[in-house]
Order: C-alpha cells, then structure tokens, then sequence
C-alpha cells in the first residue's frame, strides 16, 4: 500500500526551535560547494533569520566564505567592501544598505540583514580568510555602467577600456533609465545597444590583469561590464515573452556565481541566497512546461550532484511586507491559511509546528509526487491568492531539504 504524502510528512519531518536542531541539516550538506538558501517570499522575517543563522554555521563549521543574493551587484559591493573594510570610512550598517535605492528596497535595507551584515563585518575582523558578500542580478543595467567609468575613472583613467565605457553608457541615455523604454526602441535592432555592451565586457575581460589590486577591482569591472551585457538582452527579451527574459535572468545569476567563484578559486565555497523559484530546480515544477529554467537547475546540471545543495522554505500562514501593484509602496499584509491539499497545508495538518525535512534515497519517492507548493513575490494579492500563487512541484526533486515555519512574521524595513 503506497504511503500517502500526510503520512509520509508525519514519518520524516523533524521538528525544531534552535540552529543546533538543524544539525542533521548541516550534515547533509556534506561538502558541497553551493548552498542555496530559498524563501517562499521577500517578506517574512523569519526566513533571513533562519537563513542567516545557517549561513554563519556554514562559515564557522564549513569555510564558507562567499554569499550570494538576489540583488543588484553595485548596491551589494557597498555591503562587501564595508564588511571587508575596503574603505576607511565608518558607517553604520543601516547606513550601508541604503545603497540599496531599487524598488523593492525592503528585500535588502531591513533590518535583519543590518544584523547579519554587522555579525559578518565582525566575524571577517577576526578570521584572516574574509567572507564576501555579492548581489548577482541583473537589473542594474545604468548603475553598473556607471560603476565602471567611476572604478576606471579612480584606477585606469587612460586606458582604452574607459572610453568604451562611456560610449556604451552614451548609447543607454536616450532611454532615461527606463527598461521599458529601451525595450520598445530596441526591438530596431540598429537602434540597440547589443554591440557596445559586448565589445565593452570582452574587452575588460582581456584586459583584467590591469585591474587587479587588494580591492577586488578586477571582479568589480568584469561583473558589472557581464550585468550591462546580459541587462541589454533581458531588457531587449521582455517584448518577446516572459519565459525568454526569466530565462535570461536566471542564466546570468548562475553566470555571476561562477565568475565570483572563478574569482576566489574554485575551492572556494558559496551561499545563495534567493526566492524559492530561484533556487528549487525548475525541471521539477510546472516551470518546466513553458520551457523556463532556474539558477538552481542550472547548477545542477553544471555540477556533482553531491555539490548542489538546494533548502526550500515555507509557512502555512502569518504576515509579510509585499505591495499590491510594482513600485507601490510596502505594505504589512496577511498571509491566509495555506489552500487545501498543498505542501504547507499538508505540514500544518501534521501538526502546527516549525519542522524541516530532508529527502534522500530512503524518503525519495515519498515525496516525489506532484503538489501546489505557495510562493509570494514582491507584488501580492491575499485575496487572489488561490489563482497565482502556487507552483505544481515534486519536492523532492526540486529541493534537498526544505523548511517550514508554520506562522511567520513580516520583515522590518529600514
């Protein structure tokens, strides 16, 4: 007789209320050189915590000395070099993560990543191997041109590099730092920018050793110059389909850990920090059926499998800070009950209480069953809830492990 998926759950799931309760967690990580941390929203307090908490286990007991997150690269260099004590300059940690100005800033500039980002500024004082701390998404197309005619402008002002520089960012400026603008217009492709942004990263790619110093300026100039390339793309994607520009997107933050781990050495071991959709193998999801793929997936198929080690989150219910439309401001909103028949309404009935799981060959096929499984975005509905807001997954393929606090809590902005 087959175990349904409530009693399966109720046979697996092992409860916990500390970080020393995760232990057997940290052991299945084993070695693995990529740790991505999911959430089932950009919202809920409990899941930085949470994250924050394995991540600084993974440094001490693990060597972890890379995090990655779904941010802007220029904003999160802030973070890096105050951490790293790149600059003489004291500031306060909220200070630094006002850097990060893009719509939605609460998913960075709140609160619990002031505390985290304080604790690794501590923790980087003490120990001669520093951790770093690296945004790897693809938005910041202006910003990241603008970073680099700066960095130039501060470290090789008469190189060639910097009047390609400015001529790539000259070629952006008709479009006022609207997407959607340079979107319509680059649907002429003579009127596209494509040329310049790839002519601009080869070039500071073979020009990299002019760059190296103690401030990481050569990785600075490569990521941003890869983040304008692969910004144009997206930008000039998001009239064609959804599914092309999120594959774009996906493919670039895979490409952004692989350089930062390039950077350090491939020795050298690295947390992701992203939403659900993100780090949970797409080929697992119904995301597979529109042709998309993911970060996650695309690590996987990159490397070992013992290598990739993806954690899942979720709640049943609680609040979080979302926006009822794109750059809205944030609001405080409740989370409804998790919908019947779903993978948190399916841990809740187990009991209403934090546990966690973790798949493997002897649990594997329990879980290997197609089930709704809740994300939340930026923008959000309660209301809508039960037309959007599920995946179709196998859990156990999607993820290693997965986490689930039953009642969460809304993140605190800065």
């Amino acid at each position: 007789m087959k175990t349904s998926l409530e009693e399966a759950v109720k046979l697996h799931a092992q409860p916990f209320s500390s970080v020393e309760d995760l232990t057997p967690l940290l052991e299945a990580i084993g070695d693995a050189k990529f740790v991505l941390l999911g959430e089932a929203t950009h919202g809920t307090s409990d899941f930085y915590t949470w994250r924050a908490a394995l991540t600084k286990k993974l440094i001490q007991e693990k060597g972890f000395s890379l995090i990655a997150i779904e941010g802007d690269w220029p904003s999160a260099q802030r973070v890096n070099h105050y951490i790293k004590n790149f600059s003489e300059e004291e500031k306060q940690p909220r200070e630094v993560l006002q850097a990060f100005k893009r719509w939605p800033t609460w998913m960075w500039a709140n609160e619990e990543i002031a505390d985290f980002i304080y604790w690794l500024k501590m923790h980087n004082q003490k120990n001669r191997e520093k951790v770093g701390f690296y945004g790897i998404d693809v938005y910041s197309l202006w910003e990241s041109l603008e970073e680099i005619v700066r960095r130039l402008t501060e470290i090789h002002p008469s190189g060639e590099d910097i009047a390609l520089a400015k001529k790539t960012l000259s070629c952006f400026e008709p479009f006022n730092r609207v997407p959607e603008n340079y979107s319509a217009t680059a649907a002429d492709y003579s009127k596209a920018c494509e040329k310049d942004v790839y002519r601009l990263l080869a070039s500071i790619r073979s020009n990299k050793d002019l760059y190296k110093d103690s401030y990481e300026s050569d990785l600075d100039l490569k990521i941003n110059a890869l983040v304008a390339k692969n910004a144009e793309d997206y930008y000039r994607a998001l009239t064609k389909s959804d599914e092309i520009s999120w594959n774009i997107r996906d493919e670039h933050m895979a490409e952004a850990i692989n350089e930062v781990c390039d950077h350090h050495g491939r020795q050298a071991k690295i947390i992701v920090w992203e939403h659900n959709t993100h780090i949970g193998a797409a080929n697992a999801t119904d995301m597979k059926n529109e042709g998309m793929t993911n970060v996650g997936q695309i690590l996987r198929e990159q490397n070992c499998a013992e290598d990739v080690y993806a954690v899942g989150f979720g709640t049943h219910s609680g609040t979080v800070i979302a926006a009822h439309s794109w750059e809205e401001p944030y609001e405080k909103m409740k989370i409804p009950p998790a919908k019947p028949y779903t993978w948190e309404d399916l841990l809740h009935q187990a009991d209403a209480s934090d546990k966690f799981l973790l798949f493997h060959p002897q649990n594997f096929t329990l879980f290997d069953r197609w089930v709704g499984h809740r994300a939340i975005g930026v923008v959000y509905n309660p209301e809508f809830e039960s037309y959007g807001n599920y995946v179709h997954s196998k859990m156990s393929q999607r993820y290693d492990a997965f986490i689930f606090i039953d009642r969460t809590h809304a993140l605190s902005p800065l």
